[in-house]
Protein backbone atom coordinates (compact mmCIF):
# COMPACT_ATOMS: atom_id res chain seq x y z
CA UNK A 1 0.00 0.00 0.00
CA UNK A 2 1.56 3.04 -1.05
CA UNK A 3 0.61 6.62 0.27
CA UNK A 4 -1.23 9.40 -2.44
CA UNK A 5 -2.65 12.94 -2.47
CA UNK A 6 -4.89 11.98 -5.13
CA UNK A 7 -8.12 11.27 -3.31
CA UNK A 8 -10.42 13.72 -3.44
CA UNK A 9 -13.85 13.98 -1.28
CA UNK A 10 -16.02 14.09 -3.98
CA UNK A 11 -14.94 10.26 -5.62
CA UNK A 12 -16.73 8.04 -3.78
CA UNK A 13 -20.37 7.89 -4.48
CA UNK A 14 -21.29 6.72 -0.42
CA UNK A 15 -19.46 9.42 0.75
CA UNK A 16 -21.00 12.20 -1.38
CA UNK A 17 -24.55 10.41 -0.01
CA UNK A 18 -23.89 11.87 3.82
CA UNK A 19 -24.74 14.83 4.99
CA UNK A 20 -22.08 17.62 5.26
CA UNK A 21 -21.27 17.03 8.50
CA UNK A 22 -21.48 13.61 8.77
CA UNK A 23 -19.03 13.36 5.98
CA UNK A 24 -16.13 15.98 6.82
CA UNK A 25 -16.25 14.06 10.25
CA UNK A 26 -16.38 10.24 8.13
CA UNK A 27 -13.12 11.94 6.23
CA UNK A 28 -10.98 13.51 9.18
CA UNK A 29 -10.65 9.83 9.73
CA UNK A 30 -9.74 9.07 6.30
CA UNK A 31 -6.15 8.79 5.00
CA UNK A 32 -5.06 8.50 1.39
CA UNK A 33 -4.02 5.10 -0.11
CA UNK A 34 -3.25 4.03 -3.83
CA UNK A 35 -4.65 0.51 -4.67
CA UNK A 36 -2.05 -1.82 -6.11
CA UNK A 37 -2.74 -3.95 -9.18
CA UNK A 38 -3.08 -7.38 -7.40
CA UNK A 39 -2.49 -6.53 -4.16
CA UNK A 40 -4.90 -8.57 -1.24
CA UNK A 41 -6.07 -5.92 1.05
CA UNK A 42 -8.00 -8.45 3.08
CA UNK A 43 -7.80 -12.53 3.15
CA UNK A 44 -11.28 -14.27 3.85
CA UNK A 45 -11.56 -15.27 7.55
CA UNK A 46 -9.23 -13.16 8.75
CA UNK A 47 -9.83 -9.72 10.95
CA UNK A 48 -10.30 -6.68 9.13
CA UNK A 49 -7.86 -4.37 9.58
CA UNK A 50 -8.97 -1.40 7.74
CA UNK A 51 -12.12 -0.18 5.51
CA UNK A 52 -11.45 1.17 1.49
CA UNK A 53 -13.30 3.51 -0.43
CA UNK A 54 -12.39 3.67 -3.70
CA UNK A 55 -12.40 6.64 -5.49
CA UNK A 56 -10.29 5.39 -8.66
CA UNK A 57 -9.64 1.75 -8.59
CA UNK A 58 -11.56 -1.31 -8.10
CA UNK A 59 -11.50 -4.77 -6.41
CA UNK A 60 -12.90 -7.77 -6.67
CA UNK A 61 -14.48 -10.06 -4.10
CA UNK A 62 -13.06 -13.71 -4.09
CA UNK A 63 -14.43 -16.65 -2.97
CA UNK A 64 -12.09 -19.78 -2.84
CA UNK A 65 -13.55 -23.82 -1.72
CA UNK A 66 -11.27 -26.42 -0.87
CA UNK A 67 -8.20 -26.38 -3.49
CA UNK A 68 -9.92 -24.89 -6.45
CA UNK A 69 -9.14 -21.67 -8.05
CA UNK A 70 -11.17 -18.72 -6.84
CA UNK A 71 -14.28 -17.48 -7.92
CA UNK A 72 -15.26 -13.41 -8.42
CA UNK A 73 -18.62 -12.60 -6.11
CA UNK A 74 -18.63 -9.44 -5.55
CA UNK A 75 -16.79 -5.69 -7.27
CA UNK A 76 -16.04 -2.71 -5.88
CA UNK A 77 -15.37 0.52 -7.50
CA UNK A 78 -16.10 4.07 -6.29
CA UNK A 79 -19.75 3.57 -5.62
CA UNK A 80 -18.91 1.19 -2.82
CA UNK A 81 -16.51 0.30 0.06
CA UNK A 82 -14.89 -3.30 1.38
CA UNK A 83 -15.37 -3.41 4.68
CA UNK A 84 -18.95 -3.90 5.14
CA UNK A 85 -19.04 -7.06 7.87
CA UNK A 86 -17.85 -3.87 10.26
CA UNK A 87 -21.26 -2.81 9.28
CA UNK A 88 -23.01 -5.48 10.66
CA UNK A 89 -20.83 -5.51 13.93
CA UNK A 90 -18.82 -8.56 12.52
CA UNK A 91 -14.68 -8.36 12.58
CA UNK A 92 -14.09 -11.35 9.93
CA UNK A 93 -14.58 -10.85 6.59
CA UNK A 94 -16.12 -13.81 4.44
CA UNK A 95 -14.24 -13.14 0.67
CA UNK A 96 -10.89 -12.34 -0.49
CA UNK A 97 -10.91 -8.58 -1.42
CA UNK A 98 -8.35 -8.71 -4.52
CA UNK A 99 -7.55 -5.06 -6.20
CA UNK A 100 -8.42 -5.70 -10.06
CA UNK A 101 -8.02 -2.07 -11.18
CA UNK A 102 -5.31 0.18 -9.49
CA UNK A 103 -6.12 3.73 -8.75
CA UNK A 104 -6.92 6.15 -5.21
CA UNK A 105 -8.73 5.40 -2.37
CA UNK A 106 -9.31 6.37 1.04
CA UNK A 107 -8.68 4.11 4.03
CA UNK A 108 -9.82 4.07 7.56
CA UNK A 109 -8.50 1.91 10.47
CA UNK A 110 -11.14 -0.52 11.66
CA UNK A 111 -11.56 0.49 14.99
CA UNK A 112 -11.77 4.32 13.85
CA UNK A 113 -14.67 3.30 11.47
CA UNK A 114 -16.57 1.47 13.93
CA UNK A 115 -16.47 4.28 16.23
CA UNK A 116 -17.81 6.60 13.52
CA UNK A 117 -20.02 3.80 12.55
CA UNK A 118 -21.97 4.04 16.03
CA UNK A 119 -21.86 7.84 16.62
CA UNK A 120 -23.71 8.21 13.12
CA UNK A 121 -27.30 7.24 12.12
CA UNK A 122 -26.60 8.51 8.91
CA UNK A 123 -23.66 6.29 8.07
CA UNK A 124 -25.58 3.55 9.53
CA UNK A 125 -28.22 3.87 7.67
CA UNK A 126 -26.46 4.64 4.15
CA UNK A 127 -24.22 1.47 4.86
CA UNK A 128 -26.58 -0.55 5.49
CA UNK A 129 -28.33 0.19 1.86
CA UNK A 130 -24.91 -0.60 0.55
CA UNK A 131 -24.88 -4.39 2.52
CA UNK A 132 -28.12 -4.95 0.91
CA UNK A 133 -26.79 -3.98 -2.59
CA UNK A 134 -23.67 -6.41 -2.17
CA UNK A 135 -26.26 -8.88 -0.91
CA UNK A 136 -27.91 -8.87 -4.04
CA UNK A 137 -24.99 -8.94 -6.15
CA UNK A 138 -24.19 -12.39 -4.20
CA UNK A 139 -27.18 -14.10 -5.19
CA UNK A 140 -27.19 -12.32 -8.52
CA UNK A 141 -24.05 -13.93 -8.91
CA UNK A 142 -25.22 -17.45 -7.56
CA UNK A 143 -27.72 -17.58 -9.82
CA UNK A 144 -25.32 -16.17 -13.01
CA UNK A 145 -22.53 -18.49 -12.52
CA UNK A 146 -25.74 -21.67 -12.53
CA UNK A 147 -27.75 -20.57 -15.24
CA UNK A 148 -25.66 -18.32 -17.54
CA UNK A 149 -23.47 -19.29 -20.56
CA UNK A 150 -19.72 -18.18 -20.05
CA UNK A 151 -20.18 -15.25 -23.16
CA UNK A 152 -23.43 -13.73 -21.47
CA UNK A 153 -20.89 -13.71 -18.27
CA UNK A 154 -18.03 -12.20 -19.61
CA UNK A 155 -20.03 -9.60 -21.13
CA UNK A 156 -21.44 -8.79 -17.60
CA UNK A 157 -18.01 -8.68 -16.10
CA UNK A 158 -16.79 -6.51 -18.97
CA UNK A 159 -19.25 -4.04 -18.29
CA UNK A 160 -18.58 -4.02 -14.67
CA UNK A 161 -15.41 -3.43 -15.00
CA UNK A 162 -15.79 -0.61 -17.40
CA UNK A 163 -18.40 0.80 -14.91
CA UNK A 164 -15.64 0.60 -12.23
CA UNK A 165 -12.57 2.15 -14.18
CA UNK A 166 -14.20 4.24 -16.45
CA UNK A 167 -12.49 3.04 -19.35
CA UNK A 168 -12.49 1.56 -22.75
CA UNK A 169 -9.53 -0.61 -22.60
CA UNK A 170 -8.45 -3.03 -20.32
CA UNK A 171 -5.25 -5.30 -20.20
CA UNK A 172 -6.28 -8.61 -18.93
CA UNK A 173 -5.09 -12.15 -19.74
CA UNK A 174 -7.61 -14.81 -20.74
CA UNK A 175 -6.35 -16.54 -17.25
CA UNK A 176 -7.35 -13.62 -15.31
CA UNK A 177 -10.73 -14.02 -16.93
CA UNK A 178 -11.19 -17.91 -16.40
CA UNK A 179 -9.94 -17.20 -12.88
CA UNK A 180 -12.51 -14.50 -12.42
CA UNK A 181 -15.83 -16.55 -14.45
CA UNK A 182 -14.98 -19.91 -12.55
CA UNK A 183 -14.34 -20.91 -15.97
CA UNK A 184 -11.71 -23.28 -18.41
CA UNK A 185 -9.24 -20.82 -20.41
CA UNK A 186 -10.83 -22.49 -23.50
CA UNK A 187 -14.25 -21.57 -22.30
CA UNK A 188 -13.14 -17.89 -22.19
CA UNK A 189 -11.75 -17.92 -25.36
CA UNK A 190 -14.22 -18.93 -27.39
CA UNK A 191 -16.62 -16.05 -25.96
CA UNK A 192 -13.96 -13.80 -26.84
CA UNK A 193 -13.23 -14.32 -30.03
CA UNK A 194 -17.37 -14.68 -30.51
CA UNK A 195 -17.75 -10.96 -28.93
CA UNK A 196 -14.46 -9.97 -31.11
CA UNK A 197 -16.32 -11.37 -34.11
CA UNK A 198 -19.41 -9.20 -33.51
CA UNK A 199 -16.94 -6.24 -33.67
CA UNK A 200 -18.72 -5.71 -29.91
CA UNK A 201 -14.99 -6.01 -28.35
CA UNK A 202 -11.21 -6.04 -29.71
CA UNK A 203 -8.84 -8.48 -28.21
CA UNK A 204 -5.00 -8.65 -28.96
CA UNK A 205 -2.02 -9.64 -26.91
CA UNK A 206 -3.85 -9.26 -23.65
CA UNK A 207 -5.13 -5.52 -24.77
CA UNK A 208 -9.25 -5.63 -24.39
CA UNK A 209 -11.12 -2.61 -25.92
CA UNK A 210 -15.05 -2.22 -25.41
CA UNK A 211 -15.44 -0.93 -29.48
CA UNK A 212 -20.10 -1.47 -28.82
CA UNK A 213 -20.68 -0.46 -25.23
CA UNK A 214 -24.55 -1.01 -26.19
CA UNK A 215 -24.03 -4.11 -28.23
CA UNK A 216 -22.09 -5.37 -24.96
CA UNK A 217 -24.97 -4.35 -22.90
CA UNK A 218 -26.90 -6.25 -25.43
CA UNK A 219 -25.18 -9.62 -25.26
CA UNK A 220 -24.79 -9.85 -21.26
CA UNK A 221 -27.04 -11.45 -19.18
CA UNK A 222 -29.70 -9.67 -17.12
CA UNK A 223 -28.00 -10.05 -14.28
CA UNK A 224 -25.89 -6.61 -15.39
CA UNK A 225 -29.09 -4.81 -15.47
CA UNK A 226 -30.83 -6.01 -12.31
CA UNK A 227 -27.45 -5.57 -10.41
CA UNK A 228 -27.41 -1.80 -11.59
CA UNK A 229 -31.11 -1.89 -10.84
CA UNK A 230 -30.58 -2.40 -7.05
CA UNK A 231 -28.14 -0.25 -6.79
CA UNK A 232 -30.43 2.97 -8.23
CA UNK A 233 -33.05 1.93 -6.13
CA UNK A 234 -31.40 1.74 -2.63
CA UNK A 235 -28.72 4.48 -3.74
CA UNK A 236 -30.07 6.73 -6.17
CA UNK A 237 -27.20 5.92 -8.44
CA UNK A 238 -25.27 3.33 -10.27
CA UNK A 239 -21.91 2.49 -11.12
CA UNK A 240 -22.55 3.56 -14.38
CA UNK A 241 -19.66 4.79 -17.13
CA UNK A 242 -18.76 8.10 -17.48
CA UNK A 243 -17.56 9.03 -20.98
CA UNK A 244 -14.49 6.51 -21.58
CA UNK A 245 -11.09 7.84 -21.60
CA UNK A 246 -9.86 5.62 -25.08
CA UNK A 247 -6.55 7.10 -24.37
CA UNK A 248 -6.22 5.08 -20.70
CA UNK A 249 -6.70 1.80 -19.64
CA UNK A 250 -6.93 -0.58 -16.53
CA UNK A 251 -4.58 -3.51 -16.21
CA UNK A 252 -6.60 -6.95 -14.61
CA UNK A 253 -4.60 -10.06 -13.87
CA UNK A 254 -1.09 -9.38 -14.60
Amino acid sequence: MQPTSAATPAQNHLIELLPARERGRLLALCEPVHLVLSEALQEAGAAAQHVYFPTEGFISLVSRVDEHPGLEVGMVGREGMVGTPLVLGVARVPARALVQGAGASWRIEAAAFTEELQASAALRQQLARYVYVLMAQAVSSAGCLRFHHVGQRLARWLLMSQDRAHRTQFHVTHEFLAYMLGVRRVGVTVAAGELQRRGLIQYQRGELTVTDRPGLEAAACSCYAADRAVYADQLGGAAGPAAPRAASSVRAGT
